[in-house]
Order: C-alpha cells, then structure tokens, then sequence
C-alpha cells in the first residue's frame, strides 16, 4: 500500500466505527517498509485518517491533521527527522511533539496545543500496526517468528472493496473451498464438509483442526507444497481472535508447515486493507517470489467473490441460514456480538 492508493474520501460509518469494541484493538495499516524516513505515508482506520511517519527509527501514528489549520500531513514531507506540514511549515518531531513553528521565530516555544495527539503504534512481523483505543488484547501471537527454521514472508497490502467482517467469515469457512478456489487448489475438492469439533488452539486462537486433499497440480501448487502428487493431504486449523484475526497452519505429510496469518483492517464499514504474512519451515529452496505467486492467486479468487456483495456481514443469529459446517463462523459472530455489547 503506498499514497497512490485511492482511499474513500469521506468515511462510512455504520456497524464497526464507532464501537470500541473495534476501536479497542490492533490493526495492521501498512508494511513496515512503506514507512521511509524521506515522507510520511497516508492510511485510515476506522474512518479516521492516519499519517504514518518514522522518527529516530521509530513508527509513529497520529491523526492526518495539523493542530494548526487541519491540513493533511500525509501530503507533507520529512526534513532533518521531523513530519512536515505542507500548509505552513510546523514540525513535528518524536512523539508527535511539535518542535517549530516558522512564523514564530526560533526562540519562541510552540504553543502546549500544538503537539499531535499520537495513536498507540507498534512493528511486528513487519507491518506497522495501530490502535484507536485501548487494546483489549495484544498482537496476535505466532511463535514461528522467533523459530529460525522458519521463514517470515511479509505480503504487500492489499485494498478490498469489501467489510472486514465479511473477510472474517470467509478466512473461518472452508466449505467455499470447492467452488471459489478452482483455480489454485479448490479444483476436484471433496464438497461435503467433514465433521470438526471448536476448541481452543495455541496462543490464545480458537477454532478447529482437519484434514483435506488439495488440488496440487494448479501454477503454483507444488513450489507451495514441495510435493509433485496431483492431490496432497494438508492437516490444517483455522482459528480467530477476537475482533478480526485469522489464522490458518497447513501441515504436509512431508512435515512442510505454512503458517498464514490472515488480517482484516477496517478502513470503513464496507472497505478494507487485507494484510497476510507467511511462516514456512522449508528448505529455502523456492524463492519466496514463488511462494507468494500461488498464495496472492488464491486471495484474488477470495478477493473476486467478496467484492460482490453489498454492506456489512449481518451479525446476528436469524439474518444468516447456517448449517453444521459454518458453527466456527457462528461461535465467531457470538463472541463477537457479545464484546460488542461491552
């Protein structure tokens, strides 16, 4: 994601804006790499607009006005490590700290109001996160990061014209598998769901364990398996955490695991960043180019189909027909409901 993606110009605010169970969270908004110590970066959460900046090496977020006439500061510049507004000149330095305002002279301090009032930021798995409130839990835990068997791939951000919730409920759901994924691993898929049971997963994830053949003989499919069969078995999980992480851990008879933590941003109610990182314990061999081919393939055919639907995801229990298959989706939707009530 960089300035040049369009965002929405005036934010839609319905289901998730203004409730802190949304606000109270983490969001990934941008890559870590986005955040260049030459200009700020632009994104919203929420509906409110965020410049992104690096100071002293260090992410920092706060909303895109300057305290002084409200212009952006996602459209200024850096100079000697401090965010410059292009309206006027004011500086701001670490911490959002004003340190210069040019009509003023050098010796006189900015005024106590002039400093900008800075969002909760931090980096992990490379990606700049951010929260509006306080944080009811803390970044998703994957433990693979510190395993140095494992390789990290961070993927770019992506923008859907989707809700995030609707995301959620189609990262949770594998019976779409047959019918959306046919041109990457989907193909000649089993339709019947098999029989799984919810629990708790590791670090704090809840959802549930199976098993399935993978189509594996798609552009992409063996690089990503590191097996050459037409159909491999993948042992898999698919969890949540509260309000809109996923995880899915792929395990190959080989002993190969893919670990693909999946994340949906609220840049409104019906327009989303989608954000994914890769955890794989191969051999290196396949360039993570190739990895990621087959991976992006997969989301633009998610991507494809939930860019049709209109509006939120309806998250009560009667709206929605659902079935044995879709009971993660529904334990989701209740927890979800249920820390929306406060």
């Amino acid at each position: 994601m960089t300035n040049s993606t369009t965002l929405p110009t005036s934010p839609v605010t319905a289901v998730l804006c203004g409730n802190p169970a949304f606000r109270d969270a983490w969001y990934p908004v941008a890559r870590s790499i986005e955040l260049s110590l030459d200009r700020p970066h632009a994104a919203m959460l929420l509906g409110t607009k965020i410049v992104l900046y690096r100071v002293d090496g260090v992410a920092t977020a706060a909303p895109d006005r300057c305290p002084h006439r409200e212009a952006p500061l996602s459209k200024g510049s850096m100079e000697d490590g401090c965010l410059v507004c292009p309206y006027h000149g004011w500086k701001f330095g670490s911490g959002g700290r004003c340190v210069n305002v040019p009509s003023s002279g050098d010796h006189v301090p900015p005024p106590p109001r002039a400093h900008l009032s800075t969002l909760l930021c931090e980096e992990r798995y490379g990606l700049v996160w951010v929260s509006l409130g306080t944080p009811r839990q803390g970044i998703p835990v994957i433990p693979h990061d510190a395993d140095p068997s494992f390789r990290r791939i961070t993927n770019p951000t992506e923008l859907w014209h989707t809700s995030a919730t609707r995301m959620v409920d189609n990262f949770l759901d594998i019976t779409h598998f047959p019918f959306v994924h046919t041109g990457t691993f989907g193909k000649g898929q089993d339709t019947r769901a098999p029989s799984v049971e919810l629990q708790p997963l590791d670090n704090d994830w809840f959802g549930y364990a199976y098993d399935v053949k993978a189509n594996n003989d798609t552009a992409g499919g063996s690089q990503a398996s590191g097996e050459t069969a037409a159909v491999v078995e993948r042992s898999m999980t698919s969890g949540f955490q509260l309000p809109l992480a996923c995880r899915s851990t792929i395990r190959y008879q080989s002993g190969l695991e893919h670990i693909l933590l999946l994340l949906s941003t609220p840049i409104d109610d019906v327009t989303s960043y989608f954000s994914f990182v890769i955890w794989r314990n191969d051999d290196f061999s396949v360039s993570a180019e190739e990895i990621v081919r087959f991976d992006h393939a997969i989301g633009a055919e998610d991507k494809q189909m939930l860019e049709l639907f209109d509006g939120v995801l309806p998250l009560d229990q009667t709206t929605l027909v659902s079935v044995q298959a879709d009971k993660c989706n529904v334990e989701w939707r209740r927890r979800l409901v249920e820390a929306m009530r406060g």
